[in-house]
């Protein structure tokens, strides 16, 4: 076991089973998401010196002017993309700290993650090989286009706000695959929506009002 995995105190399993209740109380019902929240040591991928709050239903900085999600959106997000049925492959546009990563690659085989900034990418790679996670499979690219070379993929997660989703992430959708993303919606609000690929076009469901960093263009050294 990682050192500090099990944490102690305001990162202890106590804390963790606070958080699962918060989370089924806030209307998360699939099982599975809420036994990766409940076992998942979040409190390694923020910062140390915010450890005391990484069981905080909260968003919190990890530096580079980007966050961890609050955990109740990871877990939302995560139990949408799943909905429909069992996924294979996952596209996650945004690595961020990895925990998003290492939430899907407890219920997928295999997650593929790009992230636009060098420094988080390396971040993440570290963290997840010292914990053992081994199916997440990570690029440093521009989010925006994907990861052709492994698509078709069964599901694509973002984790920052795109105006509108990039035509190239939906041709990498499989037939029958889903899509969740916060997208820009006017007047500065967002909405978590999700696509799901049809034989002849993508159905769109709005789920939930959201407020993720804005999805830029580029890579970053």
């Amino acid at each position: 076991m990682v050192p500090d995995a099990a944490g102690a105190g305001l990162t202890s399993q106590r804390a963790r089973d606070r958080l699962v209740r918060l989370l089924e109380g806030q209307g998360i019902r699939d099982p599975r998401v809420l036994e990766v929240m409940r076992t998942l040591p979040r409190h390694l991928f923020v910062e140390e010196a915010l450890r005391h709050r990484a069981y905080e239903n909260t968003a919190l900085p990890i530096g580079h002017r980007q966050t961890i999600s609050q955990p109740f959106i990871v877990a939302r997000m995560t139990e949408a993309l799943l909905e429909g049925g069992p996924l294979r492959t996952v596209l996650e546009v945004g690595t961020g700290s990895g925990y998003q990563a290492a939430v899907l690659a407890q219920l997928v085989d295999r997650v593929y993650s790009v992230e636009r900034i060098q420094a988080l990418s390396r971040n993440a790679r570290e963290l997840l090989s010292r914990l053992g996670i081994n199916n997440v499979n990570l690029r440093h690219s521009d989010g925006g286009e994907g990861w052709p070379e492994r698509a078709p993929f069964d599901g694509i997660i973002l984790t920052a706000a795109p105006r509108e989703v990039p035509e190239a992430l939906l041709t990498q959708l499989a037939p029958g695959g889903r899509l969740v993303a916060p997208v820009e919606s006017g007047g500065g609000r967002q909405q978590l929506v999700r696509y799901t690929r049809t034989e002849e076009a993508f159905v769109r469901d709005i789920l939930d009002a959201v407020l993720f960093v804005p999805m830029l263009p580029g890579a970053e050294q």
